[in-house]
């Protein structure tokens, strides 16, 4: 398990060398680490009972939750050592209901400014080039370690 605080070359190292591990809320979740690099990431994740709604479809923080974290890691490869981030603005348009079988979320930086990060995510079920499930814009501040 991960003993430090992240930073962009303390945490990348730790995503390589652990995978999920490196964060507790991706091993939460279940969320696999398929790619991430050059402004970029892809995320996967099978559904379990327990993260359905009533109506027995996939609970929508749940494509919301991996997409956030596919559009940090995503900009997690493009910061600077003394750079860190947090997320500031959200927000994710359902397109789509599932209920079962693995998704695919992937997550780009659209601009990286001084002070504020854009990035954007869908969400798909696994093996479909249709339409997403999910779409999510969101906003980062860049924070400036001391």
């Amino acid at each position: 398990m991960r003993t430090k605080t992240p930073n962009k070359m303390g945490y990348l190292e730790e995503i390589k060398r652990f995978g999920q591990n490196a964060n507790p809320f991706l091993k939460f979740m279940g969320n696999e680490i398929d790619f991430y690099g050059e402004g970029k990431s892809e995320l996967s994740m099978q559904i379990r009972p327990e993260m359905l709604n009533g109506q027995g479809w996939l609970q929508g923080g749940v494509l919301t939750s991996i997409s956030d974290e596919a559009m940090a890691l995503a900009l997690y490869t493009i910061l600077d050592e003394v750079e860190q981030i947090a997320t500031i603005s959200e927000n994710t348009s359902y397109l789509t209901g599932i209920k079962e079988g693995k998704i695919i979320a992937q997550g780009w930086v659209i601009k990286k400014g001084r002070q504020v990060a854009f990035t954007e995510a869908i969400v798909r079920k696994e093996n479909c080039e249709g339409k997403p499930l999910s779409q999510t814009r969101a906003s980062f501040t860049i924070l400036y370690k001391k």
